[in-house]
């Protein structure tokens, strides 16, 4: 399966702890990005939406992988002082 099967969904890291990365593609808490306010994550999934995605009241999408790509060049995700 391609990266562009899959889904993207933006949600505030104070929900992050109700994630069960077995359902989702990022392997731990650890495997994640965070925008660089670090108050948002993405976690990303093939086929149906997650129960434990779909129970995010923070969350934002589902956006494909091109649309993920264009919300990741922003300044919110992308840290123009970072080198």
């Amino acid at each position: 399966m391609s990266k562009l099967d899959n889904t993207y969904i933006i949600f505030d890291v104070t929900e992050l702890s109700a994630i069960d990365f077995n359902q989702v593609l990022e392997t731990s808490i650890d495997t994640i990005i965070y925008n660089v306010a670090d108050t948002q994550t993405i976690v990303k999934y093939t086929g149906d939406m997650p129960s434990s995605v779909q129970a995010l009241t923070t969350k934002e999408g589902p956006y494909t992988h091109s649309e993920i790509q264009n919300i990741l060049t922003g300044s919110a995700w992308e840290d123009p002082n970072a080198d």
